[in-house]
């Protein structure tokens, strides 16, 4: 990697905001989040939780770029969150 090449996982920790679909595991490079919807529950998800993959984790501390991706992706969340609930 060059000093103007990010890696193909660059902003990619979490997964997309915008496009988390229910009974399915939505993953980003590090971090899953997961939301059950049952049948006969009231509108909504009934579970939700998220999953940290730590090996992942300290793969993306030892990149170069971190902190910039780090950066990138909490942006990301930040403008995700407006979109959702603007």
């Amino acid at each position: 990697m060059n000093d103007h090449a990010h890696p193909d996982c660059f902003g990619e920790m979490f997964p997309n905001g915008l496009r988390l679909q229910a009974n399915r595991p939505n993953r980003g490079k590090v971090f899953t989040v997961n939301l059950t919807k049952e049948a006969g529950f009231y509108p909504g998800f009934s579970r939700r939780s998220v999953e940290t993959d730590v090996e992942q984790w300290d793969e993306c501390q030892r990149c170069p770029v971190f902190d910039h991706c780090y950066k990138l992706c909490m942006a990301k969340v930040a403008l995700e969150s407006v979109v959702q609930n603007g």
